[in-house]
């Protein structure tokens, strides 16, 4: 008897199945509902799980219900994530939702011009679905995902009613920033954009513009820094900007705005007697810095929870899910644009 409690620790299909005389067919079908099997054996089956214990591994629940257990999540391959704050925070809070629902994560990098690790993932079948981080002008990774029917959503905008969607209002909240500095007197702003082709970027360049014309003021376009991807090119940027007399510099991110704020101290440019700095994304990347950095700051705690809830829901086939689901913000003036 001893040694039959200790074997049922670890039991597994087969040993339910050599138990009750039944195959390993009807036992799954029992355990996933799923396929033709009759009241009496499938409630055999259970009250035998259900007395010893039984706990399906994922591998087991995988065959039996067709899943993988596996969300994809996909990164910009052109940052450096782990000086990300928002990527690392939406990696953490969706695996630690998706980990207390017995699924897994899978971190596939991609850009607009190359999206093969996605395809190799979705080729390969590893995943149930997937979680865009970004989404990009062209939309490569979006269209792939609808050619192959893919299950996904993707944090960002996409020009598609039908592609579930998480945004924060990008737009509408650097306008209002914008705007705050425009009636503090600062007329001729430095705009220092990141990549052109995320569509995070065109709203906020849209915003910025969007109160200037609120203002009936024009955009200074001998300063409007775009693709800013390498703190080199930052760094010739702010050069240009002060040679121009720009009475602000704002950043369209917080790691665009860090690099500024060193190079500005390494040349020992003070801030904010010199120049004003904001940044349009706020995040813990700044907090080191005095003085206190003005931004915006989007409600993206939360944004990998949410995110994981809304890709299972999709999963479940929840019709009540909205294609569209909006966060707010805030604007938080501080030191760096007194």
């Amino acid at each position: 008897m001893e040694q039959e409690k200790t074997d049922l620790k670890a039991i597994t299909i087969v040993d339910i199945a050599d138990a009750l005389g039944v195959s390993k067919t009807t036992v799954s079908r029992a355990i996933s509902g799923k396929g033709r099997i009759g009241t009496e054996t499938r409630e055999k089956v259970l009250h035998y799980i259900e007395k010893h214990d039984y706990k399906p591994n994922v591998i087991a629940r995988s065959l039996a219900q067709s899943k993988t257990f596996n969300i994809c999540i996909t990164l910009p391959a052109d940052y450096n994530i782990s000086e990300l704050p928002y990527f690392q925070k939406v990696l953490v809070g969706a695996c630690d939702y998706l980990s207390a629902m017995d699924f897994d994560v899978i971190v596939s990098k991609t850009s607009e011009e190359d999206i093969s690790n996605l395809a190799r993932v979705i080729a390969n079948r590893k995943v149930d679905a997937v979680i865009l981080t970004r989404t990009t002008i062209h939309g490569a990774a979006v269209e792939y995902l609808k050619s192959k029917n893919i299950p996904f959503l993707v944090l960002g905008i996409y020009p598609d009613p039908f592609v579930y969607q998480i945004d924060a209002k990008h737009a509408e909240g650097c306008a209002e920033l914008t705007e705050i500095l425009l009636n503090k007197g600062l007329h001729k702003m430095a705009l220092f954009c990141g990549d052109q082709n995320y569509y995070v970027t065109k709203s906020r360049y849209e915003g910025f513009c969007k109160a200037h014309e609120i203002k009936n003021m024009n955009v200074s376009k001998e300063l409007i820094f775009d693709n800013l991807n390498h703190y080199i090119a930052i760094e010739k940027a702010v050069d240009h900007a002060l040679h121009q007399k720009a009475d602000c510099i704002v950043c369209m991110d917080d790691s665009i705005c860090l690099q500024v704020l060193k190079k500005l101290r390494r040349d020992g440019i003070k801030v904010p007697r010199d120049i004003k700095v904001a940044s349009f994304f706020g995040s813990n990347l700044l907090e080191g810095f005095l003085p206190s950095i003005t931004s915006v700051d989007f409600a993206n705690d939360e944004v990998g929870i949410i995110a994981a809830k809304t890709i299972l829901s999709i999963l479940d086939g929840d019709d009540n899910i909205p294609h569209k689901i909006e966060l707010g913000y805030e604007i938080s003036m501080k030191e760096s644009t007194k």
